[in-house]
């Protein structure tokens, strides 16, 4: 006879409603009250060339990397 509140299945029931428990509870919070941007600028620009490149140059180290491995074989 399986017990009836194991740990492991404790576990698997309890885990999912505390997390949709403490997502429900998070949008529940009220707005801070803080002041409105006025501002009539135009927005600025983020630079997003920094990470993408050296995601890029990363890359391609590391398929170099590997296909002089597989020469070697």
């Amino acid at each position: 006879m399986k017990k009836l509140f194991s740990p492991t299945r404790l576990l698997r029931l309890a885990l999912p409603a505390l997390m949709v428990l403490t997502a429900l509870q998070a949008r529940a919070q009220p707005s801070s009250g803080g002041p409105v941007p006025t501002s009539t600028s135009a927005p600025t620009g983020v630079p997003l060339d920094g990470g993408a490149s050296l995601l890029l140059v990363g890359g391609v180290g590391y398929a170099l990397r590997k296909l002089r491995q597989r020469r070697q074989r």
